[in-house]
């Protein structure tokens, strides 16, 4: 990849609001943002991201191949932080744990937006309907992040009543706030197309970047100053945090060859398997799971997944999808 478009995928507005937050308590800045104005930015990164995914639902339509990449999509994002939790497990609680696995099951919109760049760039076509994918990835991953949590609450509490413990832990999971704000926003956005996303129109698309870029500041803000949580378990968090993506990538571009995706569409998948939220997966753990650690599950998912995926990753990614003739 070139060094200007390198250069150019660091130069978000959201991301280097991060590091400014990051940079102000380096520097023992008085800048904060007020408990309940964040927790309005994570309720609405919800909602604008459900609704977003909605629209591209009834843009799209279903097909048969709209069908097949949206079901991998939910099984992808639902499976993997199950096989992440376990090994998180060995240095963790099982809150951060949780939080952190179904971090990994999600995905990481300005990395899929760089690879739909650089496919531009490439001048290969790639399908609509993958952004309806990556909008349903949001949420299995959470349901899943929380059922381990909950899971895990239960296991601790001798008074639990074991034959109702998984139907109670799922209910929890399924109508948890977090959950019903962003499937429920996808459904209205699939129900009401091009008239919802007219009518809300100034609130969902002109001011997404500007709310998102005050949410990143604020998670710079926290990730700085509990930054010492991440030093602790340092090594093994950030092996994890490196390792993830080249070792899931490789399940992406084996699902993408299964399934007869082209090569556009399976750069993309394997940047939805092998990211990892920011955004939404955050703002919901945030609220539903206070005790989780943010200072280590920002660090990791953005300062180290992110960075891989768009330095090494996608040309990677790429590279080996064009060796094996995908």
């Amino acid at each position: 990849m070139d060094i200007n478009i390198i250069l150019e995928n660091f130069m978000h507005p959201p991301v280097l609001f991060f590091f400014l937050g990051m940079i102000a308590v380096a520097v023992k800045s008085d800048l904060e943002i007020p408990p309940q104005i964040s927790k309005f930015l994570g309720l609405y990164l919800l909602f604008d991201i459900g609704f977003k995914g909605g629209v591209e639902l009834f843009h799209g339509g279903f097909t048969t191949d709209v069908v097949t990449v949206m079901g991998v999509c939910l099984v992808a994002s639902f499976t993997i932080p199950f096989l992440m939790f376990p090994i998180l497990r060995k240095k963790l609680d099982f809150h951060n744990a949780g939080a952190i696995a179904g971090t990994y099951g999600s995905i990481s919109a300005v990395t899929f937006a760089t690879a739909s760049s650089f496919l531009d760039s490439q001048e290969l076509p790639f399908h609509g309907y993958m952004v309806a994918g990556m909008a349903l990835m949001e949420s299995p991953a959470i349901i899943a992040g929380l059922i381990l949590i909950r899971t895990s609450e239960r296991k601790q509490n001798k008074e639990a009543k074991t034959n109702s413990s998984w139907k109670e832990t799922l209910k929890e999971s399924v109508t948890n706030g977090s959950v019903l704000l962003l499937v429920g926003a996808l459904v209205i956005g699939l129900s009401t197309g091009n008239t919802g996303e007219e009518e809300l129109k100034p609130f969902v698309g002109d001011i997404f970047k500007g709310m998102l870029s005050l949410y990143m500041l604020d998670m710079g803000l926290i990730a700085a100053r509990r930054i010492k949580e991440l030093k602790k378990s340092g090594v093994f968090l950030t092996g994890f945090a490196l390792l993830f993506p080249p070792i899931v990538s490789l399940l992406g571009i084996l699902t993408s060859a299964l399934i007869g995706l082209g090569a556009g569409d399976a750069l993309l998948l394997t940047v939805l398997f092998a990211s990892a939220s920011y955004i939404a997966v955050p703002a919901a753990m945030r609220l539903a799971v206070p005790e989780a650690n943010m200072s280590l599950l920002l660090p990791m998912s953005l300062g180290i997944t992110f960075t891989f995926n768009i330095v090494l990753g996608i040309p990677m990614y790429f590279a080996i999808i064009n060796a094996l003739g995908i």
